[in-house]
């Protein structure tokens, strides 16, 4: 947490220079889809029928709270930053907080899987990349991702099993 106070501090109201060089390249619409709220729940929707289906009701609770939680925090710290773009409070990005939470909610409902963890990665990464391309600062976004992790990090911790010591 302390790193998105401290980025949404640093970058201030406006854009950086790499923000402004993001904006002047052009995402295509289509690749867009993989931030949008239908096809978020929807992912999110079956990890927690996942987690339901093999008994694991903690996880399922937690994968299905995280993301909502997350989002209004997003919501909240843009009133603390009164970052703008195109009129809009923009830091950090709700879009990219909702898919960092939920890919990390993938990651945990599939036990920490190589697979899982590639596609959460990749898609995070190319989310930020185009959100920073489109209606965002590319700052929103690495925010976003800050803000994100911390709400996972939370999350995997509400879910473990305690280790056995032999």
């Amino acid at each position: 947490m302390a790193g998105v106070f401290a980025l949404g501090w640093l970058v201030g109201p406006g854009p950086t220079r790499f923000d402004n060089r993001l904006l002047a390249l052009d995402a295509p619409d289509p690749l867009l889809v993989f931030v949008e709220a239908p096809v978020q729940a929807a992912v999110l929707g079956v990890a927690v029928a996942y987690a339901l289906w093999r008994g694991r009701w903690r996880l399922a609770a937690v994968s299905a709270l995280c993301p909502p939680v997350a989002v209004v925090s997003a919501q909240l710290l843009k009133r603390v930053f009164g970052r703008t773009r195109d009129g809009e409070l923009a830091y950090p990005s709700g879009h990219i907080t909702a898919l960092v939470v939920i890919a990390g909610m993938v990651v945990l409902v599939a036990g920490g899987r190589l697979w899982a963890l590639v596609l959460a990665a990749l898609a995070v990464v190319a989310g930020m990349i185009l959100v920073g391309m489109t209606f965002h600062y590319f700052t929103d976004t690495v925010g976003a991702l800050l803000l994100g992790s911390a709400y996972v990090a939370v999350a995997a911790r509400l879910v473990a099993r305690p280790r056995r010591d032999t």
